[in-house]
């Protein structure tokens, strides 16, 4: 049996949590709420991205491998939808990026409308990454790179547990200056020992 008959990495969809659904990108009724936010300076500031307009965005999510939703092999991200269930909105979209199959390594990846920040949205789809890869796909460790000037971010893979590792100081000449990367992560044992543990009856 070929890796594309046997995914890896199978999500059934949508992946529920409390207030939100994770589901796959729809290339043409997605691109006027995504372009809503990667059109914005703010939202690419810190991100390889830089401003789309609405035809560029379409253009790069026509590629089915900017929308992945299974892994069949290291080196493939997959990248789903945030939805808001109370309304149906999109807010964001995350990733989950197989690093290496030898190492067991992989590393998240999110982006969403700044309108809703502050609310733990964020937070809530990350968590759902960590079970995918830990869970499902088997990977050893998670990280997460992110600017040192976007604190938020940071703040988000604290809240799902991950430590902070090191700060490459002016490590990448990033959109016309240097920038300083912070590296974030998180090992199996250690996901699984925040984990609520089962009631006792």
């Amino acid at each position: 049996m070929s890796t594309e008959e046997a995914p890896a990495l199978a999500p059934d969809y949508p992946m529920e949590t409390e207030r939100l659904l994770l589901r796959p990108i729809d290339p043409v009724g997605d691109i006027d709420a995504m372009h809503a936010y990667l059109s914005r300076a703010d939202v690419c500031a810190y991100i390889p991205l830089r401003p789309s307009t609405r035809e560029q965005v379409a253009e790069q999510y026509a590629d089915p491998e900017r929308r992945r939703t299974s892994l069949t092999e290291p080196k493939q991200a997959l990248r789903v939808a945030v939805v808001l269930k109370s309304t149906g909105e999109l807010i964001g979209d995350v990733m989950l990026f197989w690093r290496s199959g030898e190492h067991r390594s992989g590393e998240v990846g999110y982006v969403f409308h700044p309108v809703h920040h502050g609310n733990g949205y964020a937070t809530e789809a990350v968590r759902v990454l960590l079970r995918l890869g830990f869970e499902d796909l088997g990977l050893h460790r998670i990280t997460g790179r992110i600017d040192q000037r976007n604190p938020a971010s940071a703040a988000v893979l604290t809240k799902v547990g991950m430590r902070q590792e090191a700060v490459l100081v002016e490590n990448e000449w990033f959109k016309g200056e240097w920038s300083t990367e912070v590296d974030f992560a998180i090992l199996e044992q250690e996901w699984r020992a925040l984990q609520p543990r089962p009631s006792v009856l």
